[in-house]
């Protein structure tokens, strides 16, 4: 069956993407968690001029190895990309936690139509999200995604939904406890919001297992596992079948090398997933030396270590990840509205 998709989502989808369609995108969007890792590496405090010098040379370094790159809005509008398609996040870094319910909110500062004026080709959106938490607690979430759905169709960008689960009865998510119990919940949100109501384009998505706790693999840390391997294939393929939406992984701060061997599984799996958007995985050793020695010191280690990381994981992409449009059955099923 054709797909309808408007010209302006499919030329920004398509802008994001490299020429096999692949969604091969560096995350740099990070606020209140880099800040606080820069203070805690230098044993002093960190400031706003210190996350524009760090973002500013990962983008500067970076970007040309990637088809896209997320950045925020709050430090990261003056750098010179050269033409790279730049996807923006729309939401506060922190949340409302003071019910328990990390209710989420928007820069206030910000609309989708700002961030388009300011150069995006696409709207990122974090989202807590239990699927199992209290009706009331859900319908906000749900009607907040709705509301930022209909402002992404409005303007024709893409819309990116990032849903990170948790439990709060459960307790800490990179536990074995709840390693056990994300694959539901992971299916169970994006299943919920694959629904057009929600206007999402693509989901950027959590491995559904936490790797410390897959048997027979590298990354497996050891004493108790809460997946074999093959339950780990069946919770990575049960996951994919759960949207009829292009998704991508993100790295979620594990290493490198755990994360490309994490897609190399997805992929044993037949999941198919259309790329990544990788922060963490690909810079965060270079913080320590951003602390220490200063940002020349991290171009260096960006040039060497950095760019060998992001090759790295293009590598596995080219041989695994699956074009955003064969989600359609192809480039040539989609009819442009």
């Amino acid at each position: 069956m054709t797909v309808r998709m408007s010209k302006g989502k499919f030329e920004g989808l398509n802008a994001c993407a490299n020429e096999d369609g692949c969604i091969a995108a560096l995350a740099v969007d990070h606020r209140q968690n880099l800040l606080q890792a820069i203070a805690t590496a230098r044993g002093a405090e960190a400031t706003a001029h210190d996350m524009q010098a760090f973002k500013g040379a990962v983008a500067k370094v970076l970007s040309p190895y990637a088809s896209a790159i997320l950045l925020d809005p709050e430090y990261s509008l003056m750098y010179d990309l050269q033409n790279k398609a730049t996807m923006l996040a729309y939401e506060k870094s922190s949340y409302d936690n003071s019910t328990g319910d990390r209710l989420p909110d928007l820069l206030p500062e910000w609309s989708v139509r700002r961030l388009v004026e300011a150069g995006a080709r696409a709207i990122k959106i974090l989202l807590y999200y239990n699927p199992f938490d209290k009706e009331l607690i859900n319908v906000i979430k749900q009607a907040y995604v709705e509301r930022i759905g209909a402002e992404c169709i409005a303007l024709d960008i893409p819309f990116f939904l990032e849903p990170l689960v948790y439990d709060n009865a459960i307790g800490d998510e990179k536990g074995l406890e709840f390693a056990k119990k994300k694959p539901l919940y992971v299916a169970r949100a994006m299943e919920e919001f694959s629904q057009p109501r929600y206007g999402v384009d693509v989901l950027k998505v959590e491995l559904p297992i936490n790797p410390i706790f897959v048997a027979q693999t590298r990354a497996f840390a050891g004493g108790q596992a809460a997946y074999t391997h093959q339950e780990a294939l069946m919770h990575l393929r049960k996951t994919a079948d759960a949207t009829k939406l292009p998704f991508i992984y993100l790295s979620a701060g594990i290493n490198n090398e755990v994360f490309c061997e994490m897609l190399e599984l997805a992929a044993e799996a037949g999941a198919k997933f259309a790329g990544v958007l990788c922060g963490r995985a690909t810079w965060q050793q270079g913080i320590q030396v951003f602390a220490r020695e200063g940002v020349k010191a991290l171009e260096y280690w960006l040039a060497e270590h950095g760019a060998q990381n992001i090759q790295a994981l293009n590598r596995v992409l080219t041989t695994y990840a699956s074009a955003w449009w064969d989600t359609y059955g192809g480039k040539g099923n989609i009819e442009i509205a």
